[in-house]
């Protein structure tokens, strides 16, 4: 999952900072170079329906076109 997504997900880097009593610049570094791998799992910990949300919504199908949309036939 993308780290910017999740971190937007939880009220952006200011509410994450505080969530796990760091300084906002870190926060900001895991959105370039990833969540920790200890945070990450406080924070599923923290905030189990954020995460539950942002799996429903990647499992979500893609719906199928409907005729309407489809290419014509060559």
């Amino acid at each position: 999952m993308n780290p910017s997504v999740i971190i937007d997900a939880l009220g952006g880097t200011f509410r994450v900072a505080e969530l796990c009593e760091v300084r906002p610049p870190s926060v900001s570094d895991w959105k370039k170079h990833g969540i920790p791998r200890a945070r990450m799992m406080f924070l599923r910990v923290a905030r189990p329906e954020v995460f539950q949300a942002l799996e429903a919504e990647r499992e979500t199908p893609v719906t199928q076109p409907t005729e309407r949309q489809q290419a014509p036939a060559a």
